[in-house]
């Protein structure tokens, strides 16, 4: 499996500008989320990438991505009906290759010398099949993740056999369905924003998408459900972490991730203490 091209979903009308907020990087250098996205394929093999976008938003994000423009191949989803639609809408420029799949909203930070997306890519390449990213995710994150069911591969603790991806359940539904033998009590495989998938993945939405009432929204948790009943299809807990910068404080705790694992920390940590000091001097 050669992978060299991947899809950012960034279309979502009430999250499009959430790819143009701009961090300061682990290298100290200021830039748009959409480019530390961006840097996080291309340092896994990626040369192409579809960014599938909102009509009207392909000069900002050009901006955005800066020297990594000439890469990027512009997809619009004109009339929106969710994610997996969103997906859909680069089976063109993914044709019949396997490709990289990240969200526009989500800054992942590895904690080893590999990328999250290269560790992922480096599995798939292994193991010749599409593989979802996941993290163990308390209780409480479950209306923000889609959720997987399933059992850990032999002699491989961090990889998993996909058996059931459900979108956003409930805590109840949780609890019955999705419980992985191993993680901490009240925490669940959650889908990191993160995918190596085969084109097969595109006509199984193409399928959803022709069953699906128009005005119903289509989701990728449920394509993705199918496509491991069709197919082989693994999950990977990466070494890493998610940042999901379209939550309350989500900013915020990206960018203090950014900064606390960067060549910032010490002054950044300093100006922390000097922060809290100053809060408890005025309450």
């Amino acid at each position: 499996m050669r992978l060299r091209k991947a899809v950012i979903t960034s279309a979502a009308p009430n999250q499009r500008s959430l790819p143009l907020q701009r961090f300061v990087d682990r290298d100290g250098v200021e830039k748009a989320a959409l480019k530390i996205i961006i840097e996080e394929v291309v340092s896994a093999g990626v040369e192409e990438i579809a960014l599938v976008i909102c009509p009207g938003d392909q000069a900002v994000y050009q901006t955005a991505a800066e020297e990594h423009a000439p890469r990027l191949h512009f997809v619009e989803q004109n009339n929106p009906r969710g994610y997996g639609d969103a997906l859909h809408r680069a089976a063109a420029f993914v044709g019949k290759d396997a490709f990289v799949h990240l969200v526009g909203d989500h800054l992942y930070l590895s904690r080893t010398a590999k990328r999250c997306a290269q560790q992922l890519v480096e599995i798939a390449a292994a193991e010749d099949c599409s593989v979802s990213a996941v993290q163990p995710t308390r209780e409480a994150m479950l209306p923000y993740y889609g959720v997987v069911a399933g059992r850990r591969v032999p002699q491989q603790n961090r990889l998993y056999e996909i058996e059931h991806i459900v979108e956003k359940p409930t805590p109840t539904e949780a609890e019955q369905k999705l419980i992985v033998p191993g993680l901490r009590a009240g925490h669940y495989l959650c889908l990191f924003g993160m995918h190596v998938l085969s084109p097969m993945v595109m006509e199984v939405l193409a399928k959803q998408i022709a069953e699906t009432e128009q005005g119903k929204s289509i989701q990728l948790s449920p394509a993705l459900d199918q496509l491991a009943r069709r197919e082989r299809h693994l999950a990977l807990e990466v070494h890493g972490d998610r940042y999901n910068i379209g939550v309350k404080y989500g900013l915020l705790n990206a960018q203090f991730a950014l900064a606390l694992s960067g060549q910032d920390r010490d002054e950044v940590l300093a100006q922390i203490v000097e922060l809290l000091a100053t809060s408890q001097r005025n309450p």
